[in-house]
């Protein structure tokens, strides 16, 4: 049921907002030049990788030295806009199309991240990764790692139709709000680098 509901959603969402993502596309073009799409490996269901697809939303840059310039220093005004608003998500539902993905479910982190991961963390993969969850809508990346993988073990034990509606609903408000995009002092959040709990 859930499959067909993502299914349903992510394409009748495709085609409402394209204009929308069209546009995005021809200025993330002009402001940020090609590729306009981010294109990561990413760990999916059982920690299986997948390709997730963004708009790009930093420069190409390097200091004279040859150094890549930090992501603050390459975060763009346009870029900036698009992450506080999360358009930048936008092109993952076409990996929700491609059963990658699914609507609700853990953010996909990086493949760096699986070796890292306590045996109860771990189970954040027992499902496919979603573009919102539970630790969205309950901090984003205000959060600790270990709370954030908490709230994403939690949603994969109590996970439910109704649940979802009730996070799909609350992103909104979030992202109409625009808290909890960045960690404090960051223009990401923070790599994740293990802990000491179970």
């Amino acid at each position: 049921m859930k499959r067909l509901v993502d299914l349903l959603l992510s394409s009748l969402a495709i085609v409402l907002l394209s204009p929308i993502m069209l546009v995005i596309l021809v200025i993330v073009g002009w402001r940020l030049g090609s590729p306009v799409l981010y294109k990561q490996h990413r760990a999916g269901l059982h920690g299986k990788p997948f390709r997730l697809v963004k708009f790009r939303t930093m420069l190409n840059e390097h200091d004279s030295t040859g150094r890549r310039r930090s992501e603050a220093e390459r975060l763009e005004d346009f870029g900036r806009v698009l992450r506080s608003t999360s358009l930048d998500e936008l092109p993952e539902l076409w990996n929700v199309l491609r059963g990658e993905m699914s609507l609700v479910g853990p953010r996909p982190l990086l493949l760096d991240y699986l070796p890292l991961y306590s045996p109860e963390q771990m189970r954040r993969h027992d499902i496919r990764p979603g573009i919102t969850g539970w630790a969205q809508i309950n901090g984003r990346n205000d959060l600790t790692w270990e709370d954030r993988f908490a709230l994403d073990v939690w949603y994969v034990d109590n996970r439910s139709l109704w649940l979802d509606t009730k996070i799909l609903f609350l992103t909104i408000l979030k992202v109409l709000r625009r808290e909890g995009i960045n960690a404090v002092g960051q223009v990401t959040m923070a790599r994740f680098t293990g802990s000491d709990g179970p």
